[in-house]
This record gives C-alpha cells, structure tokens and sequence, in this order.
C-alpha cells in the first residue's frame, strides 16, 4: 500500500513539472505568509542646523510654534511678544516601517519629508521625534543627522526622471523600537500563503507540491490562498515554513498582459500578447496588420502608412531588421505595430488611446493594464 502512494506522489509530481509550464518559480517568491508585514509608523518633527534653507516663519507658523513648544518642555521660556524668524529650523513627517518580528531596541530606518517652505535639508538633523502606529501608541523614537542626495550637475542634454530632492532624506538606523508588535504566529492552527497574484493554477499546484512533502496539510481556498494545517507551536511551523518555502513550482504560461503608464509613455509588453488581422487609423497615420507571412521574408507582413501630400508608404523594413528576426513569423506582435507607431513620431496618448481601441475591436486579446 505505501508503494502505491509513493507511486502516486511521484505521478502527480511528474504531471504538475512539465506540462504547461515555461520556468520555475520557489514558494518563497511567490507567496507571503498572512499576518506576517510591516507596519506603518509616522511622527511630526523638527530638522535643526539648516544653513538658511529652513521654513520662513511667515509663511509657515506652525514651525515657530513646534519650536516654543518644544523650548518650553526643556525649560526655556520665550516671551509670547517675541516673533522669532529662524531660517536654520524646517518642520516635517517623518515615517517608517516597522518590521514583523521587531523587538524592542532594534534600529530602523526613517524617511524624513519637508512639510514647510524650506528650500533643502541638507546638513540638518532630526531632534528626537516619537513615531506612532494607527492605534496612536508610540512604536519608535527618532533622531539623528539627515542623508540628502546630491544633485547631477551633468550637462548632458539628455531626458530623466530627478531622483534625488533636497526636500525629503533618509536617516540610516535612524529611529529605535521602543514597542514591539504582537502576533499569533504559532498560537493557531492554520497558516494561510497570500498568493502575489491571484490565480487558480498557481494555487492548486503549489497545494499539490506543499502535499507531495507534506501530506494532506495544504489546501487551496481560493485564487489567492492556500491554507495550510499544522500544530500549533512555533518551532514545528519555523520548521515546516522553511521547508515549504524552498518548493519549486513550474508556473503556467504567462497572462497575455499590456502595461501602460500615460505619464512617461511607457508601454510594456509581455511576450504572451497575440494580435489579429485589423486596420487602424488615427489622425494622418494608417496601420494594416494581416497575418499572412512573406515567403521571401520570415516575418510576419505588416505595413505602416503615413498620409502626406505625396501618398508615401513607409514600409515595416524601417524596423530594426535584426529586432524583426526574433518575431515569430506565424502569429502577428503588438511590438510591430508600437514600434511602428514610435518611428512614425506617435504621441504617448495617441498610442494609449490606439490600444484601447484594438482592444474594443476584439484584435488585442490581453488585459490592458493603465497605471
């Protein structure tokens, strides 16, 4: 009898590997354990030692009034006639996030962000600040020397995103866990595996792979979790999470997807995206797209038009031929057709615009993500 279990798992083994899956992902990549995150901490502080970058008292009150408040718990009385103008003091939030598993003493780091007029943190330091969770209990205190990225003084004529701001900064280890977060890891029965993304195929095989090592423990609930069953105790599920986390599992092919972001025209295609005959225009400029293949030429056929005064067509060999080898030549690719668009000087609304259109026509069957 234990022969033919053992025959069994290896079968199902062997059937969840190989069919329909492309590449190999571990437990641990794919899934995270529910209860087990972050939490948020966030806290109203003062930033000193500014050379003359800090908020304009008159513009932004509220920094003079942290700042009496503050002298005043340290015994230092300021005549209420007085209006102090301080250029080195900037007020801001600061925030955080608080490890699962923290405890008391332990250093995290903070993100300091100007709330005022201040033009640059640069050189300030952060006076102790207590940081608070959602139930408004303090959970870490704060302080420390400000790290503010430098500017690029590159005179490239060249367009980027800024990642560095003199507003907002970082401080390394910069705030100590005064409380620590209690859970019910180990106290219950079940763990329950958030899947990343939602999919049955995804959770039905990591429960099939989770039982091969551990039978009958692993249950999919829905597309995004599989419960699992064990004992309550903390060293038999360490033990056994360690394990389970360490499972390949075979993924399916991927989800046909497009993502697009409006702001900076970014368009991103996965490899799963397959087209069908259309015709497209907009504006002055025209797309054919049929799947019919070039004998002379192992790709697929696809024309670009651009209607001017003199009726020219612009061919698809405008590509990169180098680029069009690597498409297959029996199923029509959206990269053609963006491609095309973009040598043809197609604006990133346009483009957006265009592929919310094929998608309605039935030709672009994927899911069409705007972010």
């Amino acid at each position: 009898m234990s022969k033919t279990i053992s025959l069994l798992k290896f079968i199902i083994f062997i059937f969840i590997s190989l069919p329909f899956s492309t590449y190999a992902e571990k437990i641990r990549d794919l899934t995270s354990i529910q209860g087990i995150r972050d939490n948020q901490l966030i806290g109203y502080g003062l930033i000193v030692g500014l050379d003359g970058t800090g908020d304009q008292s008159t513009q932004a009150p509220f920094t003079n009034q942290s700042l009496n408040n503050m002298l005043s718990q340290l015994g230092v009385a300021i005549p209420p006639d007085i209006n102090m103008h301080l250029k080195n003091v900037a007020a801001v939030i600061v925030t955080a996030n608080l490890p699962p598993f923290s405890h008391t003493g332990e250093k995290i780091d903070v993100k300091v962000s100007s709330m005022g007029n201040s033009k640059s943190l640069k050189g300030g330091t952060l006076l102790m600040t207590p940081l608070k969770g959602t139930d408004n209990q303090i959970y870490a205190i704060a302080q420390g020397a400000v790290l503010i990225s430098e500017k690029d003084h590159s005179q490239k004529k060249i367009h980027y995103i800024r990642s560095n701001q003199v507003n907002s900064g970082i401080i390394n280890h910069g705030a100590t866990i005064e409380r620590e977060v209690k859970t019910n890891f180990g106290q219950n029965n079940t763990i329950n595996l958030q899947l990343n993304q939602e999919d049955f195929s995804t959770a039905q095989r990591i429960s099939d792979m989770i039982n091969i090592k551990y039978p009958d423990t692993a249950t999919p609930i829905n597309s995004k979790t599989v419960q699992l069953s064990t004992s309550a105790n903390n060293d038999v599920q360490v033990h056994m999470l360690s394990n389970i986390q360490d499972i390949d599992i075979s993924l399916p092919s991927q989800e046909a997807k497009i993502v697009v972001n409006p702001r900076t025209g970014s368009i991103v295609i996965n490899q799963a995206v397959q087209l069908g005959s259309c015709v497209i225009s907009s504006g002055n400029i025209s797309i054919i797209l049929n799947q019919t293949i070039n004998k002379n030429k192992d790709f697929d056929f696809l024309k670009s038009l651009k209607k001017n005064e003199k009726k020219e067509q612009l061919s698809v060999e405008l590509l990169n031929k180098n680029y069009m080898d690597r498409i297959s030549s029996n199923k029509a690719n959206l990269n053609n057709i963006v491609k095309s668009l973009n040598v043809l000087g197609t604006k990133p609304d346009e483009l957006i615009s265009i592929l919310q259109l094929m998608k309605s026509a039935g030709c672009l069957n994927a899911k069409l993500e705007i972010i």
